[in-house]
């Protein structure tokens, strides 16, 4: 027998081990459990035991996170995704569903609400304090844990852009947790999704939040997003929810500038129109030029529609977007 079918055969099934080690997460012996959790996995993925390695790291990431455990469960999901990628496992719903479990997983506590800041309270103070670093933790964790299985899924057999599942979770979590939402980030998530129901009520709870006039905005960052990556039938789709549900709410629909661009843009996206495409921008360049990053997603639009080559490389913030969006 090669020394490496002995190393196989001389590991005992997985579960036996998963049971020994929810024993000491049990005892509230995270520390330990996570190093062992860690050392056992370890064995099972140099001996490409994947399947099982895959059963442990699961378990033990969950049994983390249920417990609170944060960091140590977004480690234990991270070897997880290493992990799929070691066994080069095919992106399938099955696989799918372990990383959604995992995810689930992941803590949703709120910021405490009612807090009397008014007077000075340390107390209410420390526990705002402690509670947007716990969220900022929580969002950072998560997203980790998700990238990786974004980019595992784009490897293994989802879509160019990764999963739409994986973008859509990723999204609805950095909305729900985040301190200070990057609404930016956000939408660069959702785009890739599919999901226009849950993308349209998260830019209506936005729009309730943001600054008073700027609520126009997070529709047509929306939109442009959609266009830039030359899906001209999800913006519509997007479109349509978005005046659905606030019609429904019996809330009123942003009537500016910026909106009648966006409509007259849509329209316009459906024939071969340049001439009119740059006119609407010359035309409405006072209220594109509201957010620096319309112009960058209009160039990329013009390109996939039209052919129309950048005239200069991206750079900063706006270049490293767009190289996120699979952009050139």
């Amino acid at each position: 027998m090669s020394r490496e079918r002995a190393k196989r055969a001389t590991l005992p099934p997985a579960q036996e081990n998963i049971e020994k080690l929810e024993k000491v997460v049990k005892q509230g012996n995270y520390y330990g459990a996570q190093q062992m959790f860690k050392s056992i996995s370890a064995r099972y993925v140099s001996a490409e035991r994947y399947s099982e390695a895959l059963d442990i790291l699961k378990c033990g990431a969950c049994l983390q996170l249920e417990n609170g455990q944060v960091t140590c469960g977004s480690e234990l999901a991270l070897l997880f995704v290493e992990t799929l990628v070691k066994g080069k496992v095919s992106y399938n719903e099955e696989t799918l569903d372990h990383v959604r479990k995992t995810y689930e997983k992941f803590p949703r506590p709120s910021v405490p609400q009612n807090l009397d800041l008014t007077d000075d309270d340390d107390d209410d103070m420390q526990k705002l304090s402690e509670a947007i670093a716990a969220a900022k933790t929580r969002v950072e964790c998560c997203s980790s844990f998700l990238k990786a299985s974004i980019k595992w899924s784009a490897e293994f057999g989802a879509l160019r852009y990764g999963s739409p599942e994986l973008h859509e979770m990723l999204a609805d979590y950095m909305y729900s947790q985040s301190p200070e939402v990057d609404m930016v980030k956000v939408s660069f998530h959702f785009v890739r999704g599919r999901n226009h129901k849950k993308f349209a009520s998260t830019i209506i709870n936005f729009m309730g939040k943001c600054y008073p006039g700027e609520d126009d905005l997070a529709i047509a960052r929306a939109i442009l997003m959609y266009l830039s990556l030359g899906n001209l039938r999800d913006a519509n789709k997007l479109m349509d929810e978005v005046e659905k549900e606030m019609q429904s709410k019996h809330l009123d629909f942003p009537q500016s500038e910026l909106m009648q661009f966006v409509n007259y843009l849509l329209l316009t996206l459906q024939r071969d129109a340049l001439p009119l495409f740059n006119m609407l921008r010359q035309n409405y360049r006072s209220s594109i030029d509201r957010d620096p990053l319309f112009n960058e997603l209009l160039d990329e639009v013009a390109k996939k529609f039209y052919g129309v080559q950048r005239k200069s490389p991206l750079q900063g913030m706006f270049g490293d977007i767009f190289k996120m969006m699979g952009g050139e």
